[in-house]
């Protein structure tokens, strides 16, 4: 039997929210766990072309298998008017066979986002990225306020997930509030994966 993963399934046109991913990541790594990060290709208006199924540069796109066969899951995208992006929404919208076979249900997952400005909609697309979760029968957390980078941060980071404000041409790095939270986040989805896995056995 393969080794338990967390999926951190991210989607970054510019790079931010991929940054993210890798700081998520990392602490899920310190809590012991597993991690395989993964992307979501493009989607287009009209089909005009075939990308190949291998992406030529970065992560590779995420599988169904992937997403059902995950101990847990880190969703992350930028902000656009306050939702997921068009490529994940698009990704979620193929799930329709996992939902049907309940694999998801009873597993943890949080939420992650960017966006280019303050006030940009970070907050309801954390929230709008819950929904499928929610009918997926997933267990969602947060970050606490025992965080003390919550309080005490003046750019990103929310108790319904972590977040980072790139600027308008998305060229600013993770404060280190922002890291602090991505990885506090990671952390403590890893520590609640591995006490599921202590209760089910």
């Amino acid at each position: 039997m393969s080794e338990p993963y967390v999926l951190v399934l991210y989607y970054s046109k510019y790079g931010t929210t991929r940054q993210m991913a890798r700081a998520i990541a990392a602490g899920l790594e310190s809590a012991g766990v597993k991690a395989k990060i993964r992307t979501v290709p493009e989607v287009a208006v009209v089909t005009s072309e075939v990308l190949p199924s291998i992406p030529l540069d970065g992560d590779l796109y995420a599988t169904q298998e992937e997403l059902q066969d995950c101990a847990g899951l880190a969703l992350g995208s930028p902000t656009r008017f306050g939702n997921m992006a068009a490529p994940m929404k698009y990704f979620w919208d193929q799930t329709a066979t996992i939902w049907l076979s309940g694999s998801l249900q009873g597993k943890p997952a949080c939420v992650f986002t960017a966006s280019g400005s303050m006030h940009g909609g970070q907050e309801t697309t954390l929230l709008t990225m819950m929904v499928p979760l929610l009918h997926h029968g997933m267990l969602l957390l947060g970050i606490p306020y025992s965080e003390v980078a919550l309080s005490q941060t003046v750019r990103g980071g929310t108790p319904y997930g972590a977040s980072h404000v790139s600027g308008t041409a998305h060229d600013q790095p993770m404060s280190s509030d922002e890291k602090t939270l991505c990885i506090a986040q990671g952390k403590r989805l890893g520590l609640l994966v591995r006490q599921l896995a202590v209760a089910v056995n």
